[in-house]
């Protein structure tokens, strides 16, 4: 069987890693305990966390235990890390929420049956702490000359860093000392933008216990020019089918650039190798059979087989005149509504496609909408029952978003 390193690096996982032929070896031979960090900022994971889950499904299947670490009391503080302002400070009121429902998403992707995997939120341990007690035990191993220097910190100096942010290092390496000395955690892994503070954790680690630690970063999730994935005109690609639909998610895969077709294949899918090479080998039209396969299976992992069944089949018939899915996006209008023309700018906003009359006109006025397919040139269009094809309408924004009103006739 493989050496999970040499998996995580042939599917181009590994950006960075402190110790590479000893973590191989160690990996190899032994089996660990590891661990990633979640804060949780928002009410739902989001695609850049679904690589660390792949990570850790990986790393699981080959026999080590995963901690995952809600960061209950980091979130508290806020991490500079790729930001160039100051983070929305939550109160803990909200993070506690938050917290309880990340923990329902990862008992979904992790097998945390018989020990397989942990999870444990940092709040217990990081609240209590005293002040003057960690500056003494902690605070004398961090050279501020050092931590200046860290990307984290580094693109925050212009615009200013507040100090409440500056301990946002100390606190996570921190949290790899106590799950070092509770759980013999001997690895944390993270993003690449998450270096700095992992380093720091692994320096801590062997300046207090006098033994062995070790990082691995990973990829970030970015188009070919090196922009971030997970957004759309819509907003974040969320993991929770109700923030981002699973045909929505299903389309937001379908619809990536061809460059990165081949990559997304080997991140975000457990297709072997061979399969992956073949079908992200393919050219020009082709090559959408391999973003059907990409959608399909990234949806099957999120939101299950049979919804991704459906927004396949719905994503085949979205064009086919007469077969309308309801996993399609919808909003049904009794007939009578039409008895009168509505304006078009009303019927974007009525269906979240603009969130303003304003944001439908800049759309209109850039080509970025489309009735049935045909594009709106006039602002100032109207939507009569003639328009309706089946008793439905096809709305357009942009390439990537649809959504139908269907006709109820309630007479």
């Amino acid at each position: 069987m493989n050496n999970v390193y040499d998996v995580l690096m042939e599917r181009g996982y590994i950006e960075q890693a402190t110790h590479p032929e000893e973590i191989k070896e160690l990996l190899g031979e032994e089996k660990i305990t590891f661990y990633i960090g979640f804060d949780p900022t928002a009410d739902s994971l989001h695609i850049g966390h679904l690589l660390q889950i792949m990570v850790m499904r990986h790393m699981q299947e080959a026999g080590h235990t995963p901690i995952v670490l809600l960061g209950g009391g980091t979130t508290l503080v806020g991490d500079p890390s790729g930001k160039t302002d100051m983070r929305k400070m939550l109160s803990q009121k909200e993070i506690i929420q938050n917290a309880d429902k990340f923990k329902g998403y990862f008992e979904r992707y992790i097998d945390f049956a018989n020990k397989k995997a942990i999870i444990v939120n940092n709040a217990e341990w990081l609240l209590d702490l005293n002040y003057i007690e960690l500056l003494r035990e902690i605070g004398v191993h961090f050279s501020v000359n050092r931590m200046l220097a860290a990307e984290c910190y580094k693109s925050r100096l212009e615009k200013g860093l507040s100090f409440l942010e500056f301990n946002y290092m100390i606190m996570q390496s921190y949290d790899f000392l106590h799950l070092y000395r509770e759980y013999n955690c001997k690895m944390q892994f993270g993003g690449n933008d998450q270096w700095s503070n992992i380093l720091g954790g692994v320096e801590l680690i062997r300046r207090k216990e006098r033994q062995s630690a070790y990082a691995m970063t990973f990829t970030l999730l970015t188009t070919s020019d090196g922009v971030k994935m997970g957004k759309t005109e819509k907003g974040a690609i969320w993991l929770n089918p109700e923030l981002t639909s699973p045909y929505d998610f299903y389309q937001y895969w379908r619809n990536i650039e061809d460059a990165s077709v081949k990559k997304c294949l080997y991140l975000m899918t457990f297709l072997p190798k061979d399969k992956v090479e073949e079908l992200g080998n393919l050219e020009g039209a082709e090559i959408n059979r391999a973003k059907e396969v990409l959608a399909y299976e990234v949806t099957k992992i999120v939101h299950g087989e049979k919804e991704a069944k459906n927004a396949l089949k719905a994503a085949k018939a979205l064009f086919d005149e007469g077969s309308h899915d309801d996993s399609i996006p919808h909003t049904e209008m009794d007939k009578s509504s039409f008895v009168k023309p509505i304006q078009l700018l009303d019927l974007l906003v009525d269906t979240e496609l603009a969130k303003s009359k304003s944001e439908a006109r800049r759309l209109i006025q850039q080509n970025g909408i489309s009735l049935n397919g045909e594009k709106v040139k006039d602002m100032y269009s109207e939507v009569t029952l003639e328009d309706f094809k089946n008793n439905v309408i096809m709305l357009q924004r942009g390439k990537k978003i649809f959504h139908e009103i269907r006709l109820q006739n309630n007479e």
